[in-house]
């Protein structure tokens, strides 16, 4: 099966944070996104591209991209925040349907960075900085609640993604949610940089959740940076500005290998670049074209 390759908005900086330096625009990342060689994008933050499906999908077709899923941030921890997390998941969910051919997914995850102690503790968490099980119970029957949501409004997918400064980090956690949830309901996003950073082996989580991986992002981490930032105390944001996540091949995750076991597996999805940086900061055009000759040269 052919693995398509794709980048995203966060490459460019139009993360989904609250940050006080603007990104770039929409029709700039496209534009660069489409030049310098990839098949697609995930949409961003809702209102990041165009609202109106016909619109965001004639913008997508005049630059041969395809729509193949937004990442939704909710704050799963939280019931009261769960009914609204499922109403902006089902939103953004219609408006993928509508702009897109390409069975694009949701791409669920905690409200990231979101909680002091997490952020301060990201790349370096131990188990008492973690959900207790009760706790655990509601974060996944949140993560169920947005998924079926958006399966019974549009017929989409969801997967979760693990991420640095929220609560499902470490393999551990990761192993928590899946075993509460329902594995033909919530998929996994495999995230090779935050699963790295996060003291876990992107190999060894492929092997464990063969068949839940439907969604896979390629990112790289610095070994210098993340040893940096655990010795230095850094949160997630100083680690990101210190360039945690370095281009593609610079750092410690082996993307050879991991695209040897998705082949392995018959992996027919999308690989989605991501570089992470803060509005204004790196090459974002340049970065992305270097990580697309990369992936061409391990055969992507």
């Amino acid at each position: 099966m052919t693995i398509r390759i794709a980048n995203a908005p966060c490459s460019w900086g139009a993360l989904e944070f609250d940050l006080a330096a603007p990104a770039p625009g929409y029709v700039e990342v496209l534009d660069e996104m489409a030049a310098t060689g990839y098949a697609g994008t995930e949409l961003g933050d809702f209102g990041f591209m165009p609202t109106d499906p016909g619109r965001l999908r004639g913008e997508l077709a005049r630059r041969g991209l395809a729509l193949l899923a937004a990442f939704v941030p909710v704050a799963l921890a939280d019931p009261a925040a769960q009914a609204a997390g499922a109403e902006v998941a089902v939103r953004t969910a219609r408006l993928l349907a509508a702009a897109s051919d390409a069975r694009p997914l949701i791409v669920l995850a905690d409200d990231n960075g979101s909680g002091a102690m997490r952020r301060e503790h990201a790349g370096r968490v131990l188990p008492e900085h973690g959900l207790r099980d009760a706790q655990w119970d509601t974060f996944a029957a949140g993560a169920v609640r947005v998924a079926r949501a958006v399966l019974d409004a549009t017929g989409l997918r969801t997967v979760f993604h693990h991420h640095c400064a929220g609560w499902v980090e470490t393999p551990a956690e990761i192993d928590a949610l899946m075993r509460r949830t329902d594995p033909g309901l919530l998929g996994l996003c495999l995230d090779t940089g935050h699963l790295t950073y996060g003291g876990g082996d992107p190999l060894a989580t492929l092997s464990r959740y063969p068949d839940r991986v439907w969604h896979v992002h390629f990112k790289d981490c610095d070994p210098a940076v993340a040893r940096q930032a655990r010795e230095r105390g850094w949160d997630y944001f100083e680690a990101v500005r210190r360039g945690i996540f370095c281009e593609l091949g610079r750092g410690s995750v082996d993307f050879p290998a991991v695209a040897t076991a998705l082949a392995a597996r018959g992996y027919g999805g999308w690989v989605v670049v991501e570089q992470d940086v803060l509005p204004g900061m790196g090459t974002p055009a340049a970065s992305a074209r270097r990580n697309r000759e990369y992936l061409r040269s391990i055969g992507l």
